[in-house]
């Protein structure tokens, strides 16, 4: 992460004496502010610290001089130092005379929103929100550099205190290709976002600090238009922007439906609720709570309306650590489908501490949802009755089978694998402490592991083992669970226990810190939600190679999973049994 600040620009329009004392301080790169009132004794403002920097109180003179040193004050009452992100605001008195001011550091850090980077690259609309000072015009800065350097979007930026790109005719460099549309007074900033986009045909559009009803609609009209907008807004949660009738529309508006008495019974809540209006102008919303803490809510509309039917949501937490490494932790909230909060024991275990992954947990749970059993029921006989026939075909009846081996012969047994990968049953076989050997001789092997597509259309190998008497188990695909379970049926070993840890160290047996991730967190989907609570869970989108692994976990459970969703949010969904 590199920071530039060009400080010295800022201490030079100071008066000499308080430019003297601000060189020399020992937390001088932390500095955030100065502030100069006249009459009192001139202030510097750290992120934890308020310190007087002198005795003496600020005349109007030191005042004068400052000013004089800036640029032209707008009707915004800010201006700037050429060349530089400063922002210089002034207090006016009744005549409009300047008797204050407050000189604010601007930096530009880069690499700052590496949080949400993934985010960004989708294309969808974001909202920034947070208190005054969190760093929401830095981070809006360095998205407007990411899309258009890295991504190579057309971005334009409505600068209303040119506060994002700087004072002065040509942008500061922080916001790289974007181009920059000033804006010569504030209540014509919703005029300056049409004309961006009727004008000069942006890809992406870059909001600072949207306030008014006719910003709003305007940011709603540029949406509708397909480009991605990129803002910020005053309010620290979602819940403030519900609150604010002259903001709300950036999350879709809210309005008073009556539902009719069965709709009403049926969600358990009065006749009269409030309802989403319209799709959020905004797909996506992050609340900086801190600099390195952001909250992310990846559907805004999803957010609004469990907070309106009196539901928590589940957003992201993502956090970033001194190495820079970011951390994501989902709040695990059960959805009842009856209007209510969850109970306290239901709502997620973020306290408990859980060996491995996340012990917070990293996935949602989903509305319970009908399966059809039977249907399922009929496919897993259907699978059966294809293994048995096929041993059948060859002469032999696994359940009548001696103890010893298929053939009466001595442990280990030597299996000649067909079709099936030989790293896995290495592997399994290593971790189960299986009494197999695995052979590539056919005719000195005891028994043949095929995959079962492969056996089905394989005649010669069908008659070899016939005329050798080697029985032959298939299994449905080369994966941890059905090789696993083909072994047993060979060795005549009963089925284990779901969840039995020897069986799960298959899993967690070797791979990367990611991959261990993702199986650590459908094992806990599994155990804690889908198994006890009979819901369906979805994951985090992960990569196609760890889906597979993923789902192999999840047939160990016997339960069913499907991936769903476009590359590369494309995630796994779990569904009860």
């Amino acid at each position: 992460m590199t920071i530039t600040d060009d400080l010295q620009k800022l201490l030079d329009i100071l008066p000499q004496e308080l430019r003297q004392i601000l060189e020399k301080h020992p937390q001088r790169d932390t500095l955030v502010e100065v502030v100069l009132d006249l009459g009192r004794r001139p202030e510097a403002r750290f992120p934890n610290l308020t310190e007087y920097l002198s005795e003496v109180s600020v005349t109007q003179a030191q005042i004068d001089d400052c000013i004089s040193r800036v640029g032209t004050f707008g009707g915004d009452n800010r201006a700037g130092i050429e060349k530089t992100l400063h922002r210089i605001s002034a207090i006016r008195n009744r005549s409009g005379k300047i008797i204050g001011l407050t000189c604010r550091i601007g930096k530009a850090v880069f690499g700052t929103i590496g949080m949400i980077r993934d985010l960004v690259e989708t294309g969808q609309s974001i909202l920034m929100l947070g208190r005054p000072g969190v760093g929401k015009t830095t981070a809006l800065r360095e998205i407007a550099r990411v899309l258009a350097d890295d991504l190579n979007k057309r971005v334009v930026i409505i600068d209303t205190s040119n506060e994002i790109a700087g004072d002065g005719d040509i942008p500061h460099s922080a916001i790289g290709k974007a181009r920059r549309m000033q804006v010569a007074h504030p209540e014509q900033q919703h005029q300056v976002m049409i004309e961006a986009v009727e004008n000069h045909m942006p890809e992406v559009i870059v909001i600072d600090e949207i306030g008014t009803e006719l910003e709003a609609l305007a940011a709603r009209t540029i949406a509708e238009r397909g480009v991605q907008l990129v803002g910020t807004a005053h309010g620290n949660q979602i819940e403030n922007l519900i609150k604010n009738p002259t903001l709300c529309d950036l999350v879709g508006g809210i309005q008073a439906v009556t539902l009719g008495d069965d709709e009403a019974r049926r969600r358990g809540s009065q006749k009269t609720v409030l309802e989403r209006k319209a799709p959020p102008t905004f797909e996506i919303a992050v609340e900086m709570t801190e600099r390195q803490k952001w909250v992310v809510h990846e559907s805004v509309a999803d957010t609004v309306d469990n907070l309106l039917r009196g539901r928590i949501p589940s957003p992201q937490v993502r956090t970033v650590d001194d190495n820079g490494k970011v951390k994501i932790v989902r709040q695990l909230t059960a959805i009842n489908g009856r209007g209510q909060q969850p109970k306290e024991s239901e709502s997620m275990f973020a306290d408990k501490q859980v060996n491995g992954w996340r012990s917070s947990g990293r996935m949602q749970a989903l509305p319970p949802l009908e399966l059809h059993r039977e249907q399922i029921t009929s496919a897993n006989e259907f699978d059966r009755l294809l293994d048995q026939s096929l041993n059948y075909s060859n002469g032999f009846d696994f359940d009548e089978t001696r103890q010893s081996g298929p053939n009466g012969e001595d442990l280990p047994l030597h299996v000649y694998p067909y079709g099936v990968s030989r790293h896995q049953l290495e592997q399994i076989v290593q971790v189960l402490n299986l009494p197999v050997v695995l052979t590539k001789d056919l005719d000195s092997s005891d028994a043949i592991l095929a995959l079962r597509s492969h056996a089905k259309n394989h005649a010669k190998l069908r008659h070899m083992a016939k005329a050798r008497h080697l029985p032959i188990q298939t299994i449905k695909a080369s994966t941890i669970p059905q090789i696993t379970r083909g072994l047993r049926r060979i060795l005549h070993i009963d089925e284990p226990a779901i969840g039995d840890e020897k069986e799960l160290q298959l899993f967690l047996h070797s791979g990367n810190d990611d991959e261990m991730d993702a199986l650590e967190e459908a094992r806990l989907a599994v155990e804690q939600i889908v198994i006890p609570k009979g819901q369906p869970v979805e994951l985090l989108p992960r990569s196609s190679q760890v889906r597979k692994m993923q789902h192999e976990l999840v047939e160990h459970y016997r339960l069913k999973s499907d991936s769903f969703g476009e590359e590369p949010n494309r995630r796994l969904r779990i569904y009860p049994a």
